[in-house]
C-alpha cells in the first residue's frame, strides 16, 4: 500500500449542506435537525467518500464527524433502497464500529435521523442490554447498522447478521478501540467482509498502531486532516488548580459555585471512586449521579437521559463518557482526576464547547499529578493556565484524647443524653483476699457432696498387687 496522500484541493470546498449533491430527502432531514453550514471536516470528507476512496480522517472531538461519513454513506446507497417488507431486499450494507456503548447509540441516533425521509433502515447493536430485541431487528432488515466489537461477534456467532453485502466501513474511534483491546475483534470482524469496500477510519492520533491498522485493511486512503491531532477547541477555557488531595472534594464544591456550574460532567479515573463521590455530592445537597462500566447499560441510558433533561446537575463518569457523548450547550467538565492517557484529557474537554459554542474545562492536580500534566501539556503543545484557589478545610468533629478510648460526639438536636454509668460496675474483679474456698469448708472424711456440687469425694478403691482389702471386705 502506498503512504496517505492528502486530500487534493481542486476546487473550493463547499460551505452549506445546499451546496452539495445530496438528495433533498437528506438535505430535508438536514435542515430538520438545524444544520445550514458544513464544518471543516464535513467539506472535505463528504466528497472524498462519495467518490468512493478508502480514507483516514482526524478532526478535533465535536465538529460532526458522523454527519461526515453518514450523509455520503447514505446518499451512496439511496439508489438500493427500497420499500419492501422483505428482510432480503434490506441486506447489511454498510456497517459502522464504535468502540463504547454511548458512542454507538449517539451514532446510530445521528444516523437514523439523517434517513428519516428514506426507506432505508438502521439499527443499533451493543452489549449490556438482551439480545433478544436486537435479533429481531436484524431479522427484519437492515442497511446500516453501528455496532460495538463485542456485540456484534455475538451477533455473528449465532448467525443472526450477515455482513457478506456490506460495502461500507467505518471505525470510528479507532485509536480508542485499540487501546481498549478491540485489535482482535475487529481482524475477526473484518474477515467477516467482502474484500470489494470502502473503508473509513477515523481516529484522534495516528499512532503508529493505527497506520498498521490502516496498511492492513485500507487500500490507498486519502488522508483528511482538518486540525493538528489532539488539538484542543479554542473555545474551551482550561483552567489549573493545584490542591492538596484531601482538599479535592472541598476544591470541587468551592469550584461549582464560584462559576455557578449548574450542569457538568466531573470525570474521575476508577469505577469506584465515581460512585463514592457521586454519593459524597447527594449528601452535600447535590443533584448527582454516576457513570461508569459497572453499571448496566438500562441504567446509563437512564442516567445519560436525566442528565440531559438537566435532572441531573453533576454526572459523575469514568471515560466511557468521555467519548461519544452529545450534550448540547454543556457549560464545563471538570477532571476530579487527572486522566492517566493524557489523550484522554482531550477527549473530556471536548464534551464542552462543542459546535463553536464557549465551554470550560477545570481539572484539579495534586502533587502526585505532575507527570500527567507534563504530558498533557506536551500533547496539545500548551501551557495549562494554573490560578490559585483558597480553599476552606472541612470542619470535622473534635476527637477526644487516645488514651482516654472513648470518641468524643455530639449528640442531635433534640435528643437526651444518656445518664452515665456508676463507675463501680467498670472495676475488675477482685477476690476476698481472707474467704477461704468453698471445698476447702468442707468437713474432712465425708463422703457427701460438699457445698460445691461440681467437686465429687474420692472414692475408695482396694489395691490390686500388694494393697490391703478394704474393711468390709475384710470382715468377710
Amino acid at each position: 500500500m502506498n503512504d496517505p496522500d492528502q486530500a487534493p484541493a481542486t476546487t473550493p470546498p463547499a460551505q452549506r449542506y445546499s451546496d452539495l449533491a445530496l438528495d433533498p430527502r437528506l438535505l430535508r432531514a438536514v435542515a430538520d435537525m438545524g444544520y445550514e453550514t458544513l464544518t471543516p471536516i464535513q467539506q472535505q470528507a463528504i466528497p472524498m467518500v462519495l467518490s468512493g476512496r478508502d480514507m483516514m480522517g482526524a478532526a478535533q472531538t465535536g465538529t460532526g464527524k458522523t454527519a461526515a461519513f453518514a450523509l455520503p454513506i447514505l446518499q451512496s446507497l439511496l439508489p438500493l433502497a427500497s420499500s419492501s417488507v422483505s428482510p432480503a431486499r434490506h441486506p447489511v450494507r454498510a456497517l459502522i464500529l464504535a468502540p463504547t456503548r454511548e458512542l454507538a447509540d449517539q451514532v446510530f441516533a445521528n444516523v437514523h435521523a439523517y434517513a428519516r425521509h428514506t426507506p432505508l433502515r438502521s439499527a443499533c447493536v451493543f452489549g449490556g442490554m438482551d439480545m433478544a430485541p436486537q435479533t429481531a431487528a436484524l431479522r427484519q432488515g437492515v442497511e446500516v447498522l453501528v455496532a460495538t466489537p463485542g456485540r456484534l461477534l455475538d451477533h455473528l456467532e449465532a448467525r443472526t447478521v450477515q455482513l457478506s453485502q456490506v460495502q461500507f466501513v467505518v471505525l470510528d474511534e479507532a485509536d480508542r478501540m485499540l487501546d481498549i483491546g478491540f485489535l482482535p475483534d475487529l481482524q475477526r470482524i473484518l474477515a467477516y467482509l467482502p474484500a470489494q469496500r470502502t473503508t473509513l477510519l477515523f481516529s484522534a492520533t495516528f499512532s503508529p498502531e493505527i497506520r498498521r491498522l490502516a496498511q492492513s485493511y485500507l487500500r490507498d486512503p486519502v488522508t483528511v486532516e482538518v486540525a493538528r491531532p489532539n488539538a484542543t477547541a479554542a473555545t474551551v477555557e482550561q483552567i489549573l488548580y493545584k490542591v492538596p488531595e484531601e482538599l479535592k472534594h472541598a476544591a470541587l464544591l468551592q469550584v461549582l459555585r464560584q462559576h455557578d456550574l449548574r450542569q457538568t460532567i466531573v470525570f474521575v479515573n476508577s469505577r469506584l471512586g465515581a460512585g463514592r463521590l457521586s454519593r459524597m455530592l447527594q449528601r452535600d445537597g447535590l443533584k448527582a449521579q454516576a457513570m461508569h462500566g459497572d453499571k448496566s447499560q438500562a441504567e446509563r441510558l437512564a442516567t445519560l437521559d436525566a442528565f440531559k433533561r438537566s435532572e441531573v446537575e453533576v454526572l459523575v463518569a469514568t471515560d466511557v463518557a468521555a467519548r461519544g457523548l452529545d450534550i448540547a450547550e454543556l457549560p464545563g467538565v471538570i477532571n476530579y482526576d487527572v486522566p492517566f492517557n493524557a489523550e484522554d484529557y482531550v477527549h473530556r474537554i471536548g464534551r464542552t464547547g462543542r459546535a463553536g459554542a464557549s465551554g470550560l474545562a477545570i481539572t484539579l492536580a495534586c502533587e502526585r499529578d505532575g507527570r500527567g500534566l507534563g504530558d498533557i501539556e506536551k500533547l496539545i503543545k500548551r501551557k495549562l493556565e494554573a490560578r490559585e484557589l483558597e480553599v476552606e478545610a472541612p470542619r470535622r468533629l473534635p476527637r477526644a484524647p487516645r488514651e482516654s478510648g472513648v470518641a468524643a460526639t455530639t449528640p442531635r438536636p433534640g435528643t437526651a443524653r444518656k445518664p452515665a454509668q456508676d463507675p463501680w460496675f467498670d472495676k475488675p474483679y477482685e477476690a476476698d483476699p481472707n474467704a477461704a474456698p468453698a471445698w476447702e469448708q468442707q468437713p474432712a472424711g465425708t463422703g457427701a457432696r460438699g457445698s460445691a456440687g461440681n467437686i465429687r469425694s474420692r472414692r475408695k478403691v482396694a489395691a490390686l498387687l500388694g494393697g490391703k482389702p478394704a474393711a468390709k471386705e475384710a470382715a468377710k
